[in-house]
């Protein structure tokens, strides 16, 4: 089947799990775990041999935008359905799986300049808890998203509609700073693998993924820090998740989106 075929098939099947899962958020349908959960699979199982094509293809150093964005997509479609089986975490899926499939559609339309000469070990565990840290904190990101809309809800007496759906708001923060832990332990083994493997981190066409992936875990390790030693929560807590996934995504997908498309520069 054709790449562009499979795209749109995952992109319909992801929108389709969000949908209903918005609806239900909005208690406009009954809740339907199982048929989130079977729509968000196909999708995935569309989506994941687009990925296993392009990692096919090898890389002369790292995944280029193209290859990066459909892994990334995939991996984070995969772990919200595996952490869905034991967390309420479902309702992720309302902001997550559009932009999977949104991500997957221009990829899939993007020039890939990969060549085909394959990745060191060291390389590709680099290149893997990198693409690991994103997913998670991306999903992270939009727990923080739904975190702040409960927050101002019941700061306005507003307990009726979306916040009724939502799981208890010690429960949202909980799972939150979970999601931003194991998002910080993927980043920081992506770091120190890039540190170890990658010939020079801070060359001319890695130096800014280097230096906003550092920035962005002294971010994450100052929320946890201060999430621990100095209570923060609520409202904070969602903007340094939001402000850190942003230089993250800056740093994952600004420098590649400037060298490939801008710059031209397989």
């Amino acid at each position: 089947m054709q790449p562009l075929s499979l795209a749109v098939m995952a992109f319909l099947f992801y929108v389709g799990a969000a949908s209903w899962q918005g609806l239900a958020l909005a208690r406009r349908v009954p809740p339907r775990d199982m048929l989130v959960r079977a729509l968000a699979l196909f999708g995935l199982l569309c989506h994941l041999p687009l990925a296993a094509t392009l990692l096919a293809r090898g890389d002369s150093l790292l995944p280029g935008l193209s290859t990066s964005a459909v892994l990334v997509g995939a991996l984070a479609v995969l772990l919200l359905l595996l952490v869905s089986l034991f967390k309420p975490v479902l309702n992720i899926a309302t902001g997550l799986l559009p932009l999977a499939g949104l991500s997957l559609l221009l990829a899939v339309g993007l020039p890939s300049p990969e060549r085909a000469s394959g990745m060191t070990p060291g390389i590709a565990l680099h290149a893997l808890s990198s693409a690991l840290a994103f997913a998670l904190l991306a999903i992270a990101a939009v727990q923080a998203v739904l975190l702040g809309i409960q927050n101002q809800a019941l700061r306005h007496h507003h307990i009726r509609g979306v916040v009724q759906s939502l799981p208890p708001l010690t429960t949202m923060e909980r799972i939150l700073f979970e999601l931003i832990w194991a998002g910080m332990l993927m980043l920081t083994l992506s770091i120190v693998s890039g540190f170890l493997f990658v010939d020079n981190m801070f060359a001319q066409h890695l130096a800014h993924k280097s230096i906003l992936s550092l920035a962005a875990w002294v971010i994450f390790a100052t929320l946890l820090f201060s999430h621990h030693r100095l209570g923060w929560r609520g409202m904070r807590a969602v903007r340094w998740t939001l402000g850190g996934c942003l230089v993250l995504l800056l740093a994952y997908f600004g420098s590649k989106f400037v060298l490939e498309i801008v710059l031209d520069r397989g």
